[in-house]
């Protein structure tokens, strides 16, 4: 009970407040059938006026669990703590196993909608891998909700792919992608042929692109300004093509972005309570020590401890120092996102 009295006050502070920091609010057991999540408000987000977009970021399965820092290892989240500006409300649940469940996820954005002052026009959807296959079940079933969707190596197991040709859809796979194959995405495109209409389909097929390159995509303007061309109130709802996508843009996602940009505060919503950056692992669950290491056994490579935790060679090189040519030494710490 005093949990919960706890949490009804500092929801009602929300409903008048303007956050003149960027905020990530960590939310549990608040949405009954819904899943625990977060949700990120941008620097001088009001609740009284100038409605802001609304992001939903669905991770993949290396991220599913009861422990709500992870949904920030990588992604929409941790694209922001890189300094990534996005001027929206980022919302991003977690999935504690198994496939998502679009009726869950929508009672989350109807929460969200509720409590925070968004744009019901501008509410979009993106996700990798198991996010990729959330985002295809979510436009399947519900395309009037949603403006613009991107799914980046994913699939489905949905019966009705129709609702797909409805909203603007952009997919993007990679051909050298050996954890979820290319033809999971085509197969989509095909139902979606079969239903008569695929105006409103991107199809990306990136050459040479593994599975956990395609996280880069969350760290590219590309992928908001795309997003935020599309609105529930455009007229016979067209996809924008004004924008296209290469490996050479996928390569320099990390470039040019600076961690110091963007400074936050970490609130755990059930306590109330405000805490630094710095020292947000004890709300957010995580381990104490900050920094999170993989510890290099017997036929490790890079590629394959990208792969494991879902980052990207790239990245692990960026913060170890290394070359993608590096050999690694059995022992040796690698430093992950």
């Amino acid at each position: 009970m005093k949990r919960t009295a706890l949490l009804s006050t500092f929801l009602l502070l929300l409903t008048n407040i303007t956050f003149s920091q960027s905020k990530m609010i960590a939310y549990r057991d608040t949405v009954p059938n819904g899943y625990n999540f977060w949700v990120y408000t941008p620097e001088n987000y009001d609740s009284s006026q100038n409605a802001l977009p609304l992001v939903v970021f669905l991770h993949g399965h290396s991220l599913c669990g009861h422990d709500l820092n992870r949904v920030r290892r990588y992604g929409t989240l941790d694209a922001i703590a890189m300094g990534r500006k996005i001027n929206a409300v980022v919302l991003a649940p977690q999935n504690p196993g198994g496939p998502w469940n679009p009726d869950k996820i929508m009672n989350v954005i109807d929460w969200t909608q509720e409590h925070y002052n968004t744009d019901y026009n501008r509410m979009y959807v993106i996700g990798m891998s198991l996010g990729g296959y959330g985002t295809f079940s979510m436009a399947a079933k519900y395309p009037d909700r949603i403006a613009a969707a991107m799914a980046f190596c994913g699939g489905a197991n949905i019966k009705e792919y129709c609702g797909l040709t409805q909203l603007p859809l952009w997919i993007v796979h990679g051909t050298a992608d050996r954890a979820v194959g290319i033809s999971e995405s085509q197969k989509i495109v095909n139902a979606m042929i079969a239903c008569g209409d695929t105006s409103r389909l991107l199809f990306n097929r990136m050459p040479g692109i593994n599975h956990s390159d395609l996280a880069k995509m969350f760290y590219i303007d590309l992928t908001y300004d795309w997003l935020f061309k599309h609105s529930l109130t455009d007229t016979n709802r067209p996809v924008n093509r004004e924008f296209s996508l290469t490996n050479e843009k996928l390569n320099q996602a990390y470039k040019n972005i600076d961690r110091s940009a963007n400074k936050f505060e970490v609130i755990d919503a059930q306590r109330g309570s405000q805490i630094s950056e710095s020292s947000s692992n004890a709300t957010a669950g995580a381990p104490t020590n900050n920094a999170t290491y993989h510890k290099v056994k017997q036929g490790d490579t890079l590629y394959a401890i990208a792969k494991k935790y879902h980052t990207t060679v790239d990245k692990l090189c960026q913060l170890n120092h290394l070359k993608e040519t590096s050999i690694l030494q059995i022992g040796q710490k690698i430093k992950l996102p």
